[in-house]
């Protein structure tokens, strides 16, 4: 099962704009992330819709942070890369005539659901430059 990494990818994106000087190129970004150009481009443009990110157009043109590291958390950059499913694991609607899929399911989805804001509000104490702090650990 493929995973959706848009959220760790553009927290490692920030975090490398957070530590570099002048601007980054659509086309750094991707090298960096093996991605296609045009890829980053949408997903940055969610970015800056959101005021996290600038980017100048042009000759030296690219993107910049348009807040601190220390501004930033977790959950403003989960919101703005779309909200991906934070679970590979859910319900199954084989059967829906089925009383105990039903039983089943609805546990699941009070389950998911308790955990989910347990995420999210860990999401939103932890800053990008929390997790700064600890790459020059490894």
């Amino acid at each position: 099962m493929r995973h959706d990494s848009r959220l760790s990818r553009m927290l490692h994106v920030m975090i490398h704009m957070g530590h570099h000087d002048g601007v980054m190129t659509s086309d750094m970004i991707a090298g960096m992330l093996d991605a296609n150009p045009v890829v980053i481009r949408r997903t940055m443009a969610g970015l800056r819709e959101q005021g996290y990110v600038r980017s100048e157009k042009g000759h030296g043109g690219g993107w910049t942070l348009a807040k601190p590291l220390e501004e930033l958390t977790l959950l403003d950059i989960y919101h703005a890369v779309g909200e991906p499913s934070v679970f590979a694991v859910g319900p199954a609607y084989d059967m829906p005539g089925c009383l105990i899929e039903q039983a089943v399911n609805a546990t699941l989805k009070d389950v998911f659901a308790e955990a989910e804001q347990l995420l999210l509000s860990r999401f939103a104490s932890v800053t990008l430059a929390d997790i700064a702090r600890d790459f020059p650990n490894r």
